[in-house]
């Protein structure tokens, strides 16, 4: 598929989750206690997460996901 088909068949999809994105982070930032979101670490990664989208990039989904995920542990096994 070209870039114009993909944005055609996907358009309205994105649209939608950017409104409920923007639904969410409006509702955060009007509820009690929303003066201590710019020190919680899940704020900042989503603010991250946005800064990243902005960019011009093709390894979006990849940054994003990495941004979410912890570091990987070579150990992980043995932490039961």
């Amino acid at each position: 598929m070209t870039a114009e088909q993909i944005l055609d068949a996907d358009f309205l999809g994105v649209r939608h989750r950017l409104l409920d994105l923007a639904a969410s982070l409006d509702r955060a930032g009007r509820a009690e206690g929303a003066d201590a979101l710019p020190a919680d670490d899940r704020w900042i990664r989503i603010k991250d997460a946005l800064t990243i989208l902005l960019e011009e990039r093709t390894d979006l989904a990849e940054r994003v996901q990495m941004l979410f995920s912890d570091p990987y542990k070579s150990d992980w096994r043995d932490q039961r």
